[in-house]
């Protein structure tokens, strides 16, 4: 069987800066270091960073432009969550002045987390932490469009909570999710319809430490996004999703809860949703009819 693999939202994980301490971010001094080799946009820590003792283990050398340095120090920050979802970050100003760089690294830095849908520029305001509440990206992961193409026409899905359960990963879920076999997660299924018409079907695991205290009867009284409700209620904020997508027939369980028949194809999607840093927090396995709407992506 064939799987189409791809990234609906990604970030560069792979920093020069993971070897510093986090208390290092608002101490070191970029700009007066004279290990530093500036070659305008080039500008590297590589070097004092491996300037070790003849005793210590040697570090290998770690060449990244000074903007992706500055923004992995961001990200440590909202990884952190010294700035909570929502809450403005500081200026370009005052973060320059932090890192002791120009504001030309730090707009570039911030320019590319913005790209990103880490942080949202308000015109006049400042430059804000995204948020899944925010209306252009509060179902950035849902790809199910309608046959006419507006997202919009059909309104805000219909939500049924089936079940909200606490249990032991599986080995699949564990895996997923980077467990042991064994460990808790919280499992939801829930049912959402457009028009009335049941349409997906999700099956969900959470890692059981991070989302304590979640139930059924907290995910029906919320009425806004999922992601949102994680991330003002348990600090959780999914930045990036992988998904795998194939064709398949549906199941008992699934014809009862969709009302479809045996022969109806449905599109199956398996989904693994991580926060800053790549650490997966969800594992998201869904069904969805299709015969009124259909899955777009958009490649760039």
């Amino acid at each position: 069987m064939s799987y189409i693999r791809y990234d609906s939202f990604q970030y560069d994980t792979d920093f020069a800066l993971t070897t510093l301490l986090p208390s290092m971010a608002a101490t070191t001094s970029f700009a007066n270091d004279p290990a530093i080799r500036k070659t305008g946009s080039d500008v590297s820590v590589a070097e004092s960073l491996t300037t070790t003792p003849a005793t210590a283990v040697p570090v290998a050398p770690a060449f990244s432009p000074l903007y992706q340095q500055i923004k992995a120090l961001l990200l440590q920050s909202l990884e952190a969550g010294e700035w909570k979802s929502g809450a403005a970050i500081p200026s370009e100003q005052e973060l320059a002045a932090r890192y002791k760089v120009s504001q030309g690294t730090v707009r570039k830095a911030i320019d590319e987390l913005s790209t990103e849908n880490l942080v949202v520029r308000r015109q006049g305001k400042g430059t804000f932490v995204a948020t899944h509440a925010e209306q252009h990206v509060q179902y950035r992961f849902l790809k199910l469009v309608p046959d006419n193409g507006d997202t919009h026409s059909e309104g805000p899905a219909q939500r049924q909570i089936i079940d909200c359960k606490r249990a032991r990963a599986s080995a699949e879920v564990a895996r997923g999710l980077g467990l042991r076999a064994g460990d808790a997660v919280l499992q939801i299924r829930r049912v959402l319809s457009f028009g009335e018409v049941p349409t997906i079907l999700e099956d969900i695991w959470l890692p059981g430490p991070a989302f304590k205290g979640l139930t059924a009867e907290r995910l029906r009284n919320d009425n806004g996004p999922m992601y949102a409700m994680f991330e003002r209620e348990f600090g959780v904020r999914m930045v990036r999703a992988g998904e795998k997508i194939r064709a398949v027939l549906p199941d008992p369980t699934q014809m009862e809860l969709l009302g479809v028949t045996a022969d109806t194809p449905l599109l199956s999607v398996e989904r693994i949703a991580c926060t800053y840093n790549d650490v997966p927090m969800e594992m998201r396995q869904c069904v969805y009819v299709t015969n009124t709407h259909y899955y777009r992506n958009e490649l760039h």
